[in-house]
């Protein structure tokens, strides 16, 4: 069940946010839920663990502004704490760029591969209260090393044709980590993502993932936002470009929903 391991209150919750699919809302719901986490006065690092380097845009952190990034982190040239830069919206970022790739290749011919982030992660994870990791759309390495450091999984989905058969898929593959290096490992929440109730698929869709899934289905839907969509082209998560929007408000709901989730299982566990 999602939610079901009571975490120490002194250690930060490590949850991986993933897709296998792309354009689903990964990358905004990262920055999102890290600066809304943030604006709660809860510490918080975001990990921007594609290539693609999306999350460190969207963030406010151009290449320039990078001394270390995560590559360099993964190959362990340097300390995490020495990565992390501070963004303007209250968060801690590890940011990246395409050199990840590379650091990719070198860490599958490395021993203990998977459990590389894990090890880098123990050293910082006592210091915050959430690490979100924002994983490549795809079962990557790098994919895995998040599975493998998370304590939990929060899947963003859009409500369209496909997403049942790639929701199953990524499910298995997070049963297999958690029943072979990772026991602790569970589904944090499925999240809809850019949804509209007018588009009659994606009613019946979000209708079959409440079916299916009842006890992991957010409550908290994300509908589709023009000011949320323009938010990352100006380097700013949303809740710093226009607070009062659409998007800005569920994002903060979805925070205040794991946050409620969180006490009530410090509560009863």
């Amino acid at each position: 069940m999602r939610g079901g391991i009571k975490k120490d209150d002194n250690v930060g919750k490590i949850i991986a946010i993933t897709n296998q699919k792309g354009g689903v809302g990964k990358t905004t719901t990262s920055i999102n839920l890290a600066a809304s986490f943030a604006a709660m006065k809860r510490k918080v690092m975001l990990i921007d663990f594609d290539p693609q380097g999306n999350a460190s845009v969207g963030s406010g952190v151009t290449k320039d502004m990078v001394e270390y990034s995560s590559d360099e982190v993964l190959c362990n040239e340097v300390n995490i704490k020495e990565a992390l830069i501070r963004t303007n919206a209250g968060f801690d970022l590890l940011a990246t760029h395409q050199e990840l790739i590379v650091a990719e290749m070198q860490l599958l011919q490395a021993p203990q591969r998977e459990v590389r982030l894990k090890n880098i992660l123990s050293a910082v994870v006592n210091e915050y209260d959430f690490i979100l990791i924002d994983c490549p759309p795809s079962l990557s390495i790098l994919t895995v090393n998040a599975l493998v450091a998370a304590d939990s999984v929060l899947i963003p989905i859009q409500c369209e044709y496909y997403a049942l058969e790639g929701l199953t898929g990524l499910l298995k593959t997070v049963e297999q980590i958690r029943t072979t290096i990772n026991p602790k490992l569970h589904i944090e929440g499925l999240l809809r993502t850019m949804y509209d109730g007018r588009n009659r698929l994606a009613v019946d869709v979000s209708s079959q993932l409440l079916s299916h899934f009842p006890d992991r289905l957010y409550r908290t839907v994300i509908p589709r936002n023009v000011r949320l969509a323009e938010a990352p082209s100006h380097g700013t998560p949303i809740l710093q470009y226009d607070e009062k929007s659409q998007g800005a408000m569920a994002y903060l709901a979805l925070a205040g929903e794991i946050l409620r989730r969180d006490e009530t299982l410090s509560k009863t566990g």
